[in-house]
């Protein structure tokens, strides 16, 4: 036996670890540790992957929201295919411009002005409600690790804490030692449900925060652009007359 055997075998034998109790735990123990870890595994993907997400989305609003605030007119703005790629600002101003175009565009009157805001404000509530979803998407299956992991956690526990008396009960005589290392091994299934549940929590709080702040600005965002674009209509209608 190599030297790093022989010490990974006694420091095994002094001091019990997480893969003695691993291995103390029964099989439906083993089983909900396994899932645990491969819920933590998603979790930890899916925090990291929507902050990373939302930032790209916040700052491709910014730059979008400066490029507008840049333009003369937005009506005159032909986003198309592109609005996607720069972000759902974008978006919301390319899906505003097609909804006031819809309607007679060469007709300036007050009934046509009012008629294509209409549109305008349908078409960005539409496009926000939209926006809303894609912020929010993932969270449910983040939601979802943090409620069940501490159930899931203490469900091993009681499983196996009744394995373990169950097994005392068959035999001639009950000692501490006997129970000890069944329960140990239930408890194990507890510790790796909050540590999946205690790190995803806070995670999942500020992003939604974050998702909130987000919905919040788009909403800002649609409600300036409609003030915008029904300026620029009763500018042109004033031109008309």
């Amino acid at each position: 036996m190599s030297f790093v055997s022989s010490f990974f075998y006694i420091a095994e034998a002094s001091s019990p670890n997480v893969f003695t109790y691993f291995g103390d735990s029964n099989v439906a123990g083993k089983f909900i540790v396994v899932a645990l870890v491969i819920f933590s595994l998603l979790a930890w993907t899916v925090m990291i992957g929507k902050y990373l997400d939302l930032s790209r989305l916040r700052s491709l609003n910014l730059s979008f929201e400066q490029k507008l605030g840049e333009a003369r007119r937005i009506l005159s703005l032909n986003l198309g295919s592109q609005a996607k790629g720069l972000g759902p600002y974008a978006t919301l101003t390319d899906s505003a411009v097609s909804a006031a175009h819809r309607h007679n565009a060469e007709n300036f009157s007050e009934r046509a002005v009012t008629i294509r805001m209409g549109h305008v404000e349908n078409a960005l509530q539409r496009s926000v409600a939209q926006q809303t979803i894609s912020y929010e998407s993932k969270m449910v299956v983040l939601g979802s690790i943090v409620t069940g992991a501490p159930f899931l956690g203490l469900l091993g526990t009681v499983w196996g804490v009744m394995d373990a008396f169950g097994s005392m009960a068959l035999q001639s005589s009950a000692t501490l030692q006997n129970l000890a290392p069944g329960v140990s091994g239930a408890l194990l299934t507890t510790v790796a449900g909050l540590l999946v549940a205690i790190p995803s929590v806070f995670g999942y709080n500020f992003l939604l925060t974050q998702t909130k702040l987000l919905v919040t600005e788009l909403e800002n965002f649609a409600s300036a652009l409609a003030d915008r674009i029904e300026l620029e209509l009763e500018s042109e209608s004033e031109l008309e007359d």
